[in-house]
């Protein structure tokens, strides 16, 4: 093998394992998105407190009695992960037309972006294997393992 074909090849892996870090982070971006918008954009939305009363498979339900100006709601569920237990009162913003609940506050902010906490870690692995840059992979690797470990704190 030459020297040039080396060297292209060498580009050709860097090349790819850019490519799929980045790809990583804008999926874990995307994935939590559709969460988070709900917690940071939450103007002009219901916010209210959420009892929990049951739980069963994946989600829990409850009555919601709103904080503002709206009408509470007699049964709004929330995913089992972020509610603790029967009888909780959980500060929650509801998706619009929906009686889906959404944690809010800052629990429900890191909880929200846990997606993109593991995409970071994963691309962590990549940054400092796949492109030879192990600084950049530990900075990397440190905010998602540190942004996991508040949100379960938090919860």
């Amino acid at each position: 093998m030459t020297k040039r074909s080396r060297t292209f090849l060498l580009v050709v892996v860097r090349a790819a394992a850019a490519l799929v870090a980045v790809v990583l982070v804008v999926a874990g971006f995307w994935s939590s998105w559709g969460t988070a918008q709900h917690v940071m954009l939450s103007k002009g939305r219901d916010h209210g407190r959420l009892t929990v009363t049951s739980c069963a498979a994946d989600v829990c339900t409850g009555p919601f009695v709103p904080t503002g100006g709206s009408a509470p709601h007699a049964h709004v569920t929330i995913p089992d992960s972020v509610a603790a237990r029967r009888g909780d009162r959980l500060p929650v913003v509801l998706k619009p037309g929906t009686d889906d609940a959404v944690r809010s506050g800052l629990a429900g902010l890191l909880y929200a972006w846990l997606p993109l906490a593991g995409a970071l870690l994963l691309a962590s692995l990549l940054v400092a294997g796949g492109l030879r840059m192990p600084r950049t992979a530990w900075v990397v690797g440190l905010l998602g393992a540190a942004a996991m470990a508040s949100a379960f704190i938090a919860l």
